[in-house]
């Protein structure tokens, strides 16, 4: 946003509040049209912005995504590898839970091989961020072997998806993270 006129500052800022309210009350499939209405400005405006409807969305959730990020740094200091691992997808699976749109945001990105096709992206942000993690676990044999970060996000929102039309969605979401993690059988 460096060198931006201070018009266009403000225009990006009034959009990115409507936008975080919009999804709030609509989730990802809020309708951008109606946010440039709310914001005072047209739909060109908003899409200079945001170009696709994935840009705003990762733009909504952006504080919270690097507060995800300093999370898994913090955990990775901490001893438990796979305590560290499962509080801090636990911690994702909550805030996919709690923030409308966000479980959607995460869906419109397949896992890639190419790290760089969208490396700012919310996905790939957070791969990065649990990579230290799921690799500790790994080496420790904390959990299964050939595990991947995508595995994991697929979990969390899955739950999230899965819980969300629930009256209490986050005790159904702890309910099934605790089953998908314990596992269905009771252990001997």
């Amino acid at each position: 946003m460096t060198g931006q006129r201070a018009d266009a500052r403000r225009n990006y800022s009034r959009i990115l509040a409507v936008a975080e309210a919009e999804v709030a009350r609509q989730g990802a499939a809020a309708s951008l049209e109606q946010v440039a209405r709310t914001a005072g400005v047209g739909s060109a405006t908003v899409r200079r912005h945001f170009p696709t409807r994935q840009a705003l969305l990762e733009a909504v959730f952006q504080e919270r995504i690097q507060a995800l990020c300093r999370r898994a740094a913090e955990l990775h200091r901490t001893e438990g590898s796979r305590a560290a691992l499962l509080e801090w997808l636990h911690d994702l699976v909550a805030y996919a839970v709690s923030a409308r749109g966000f479980a959607d945001a995460l869906t419109y990105e397949p896992p890639t091989d190419r790290p760089d096709d969208a490396p700012d992206s919310c996905g790939a942000q957070l791969a990065d961020a649990a990579a230290p993690l799921l690799a500790r676990a790994l080496d420790d044999g904390a959990v299964r072997p050939g595990t991947t970060f995508h595995d994991l996000l697929t979990l969390a929102v899955g739950i999230a998806l899965a819980t969300e039309h629930y009256t209490e969605p986050s005790v159904q979401a702890d309910r099934l993270f605790t089953l998908a993690v314990e596992g269905l059988s009771p252990s001997p």
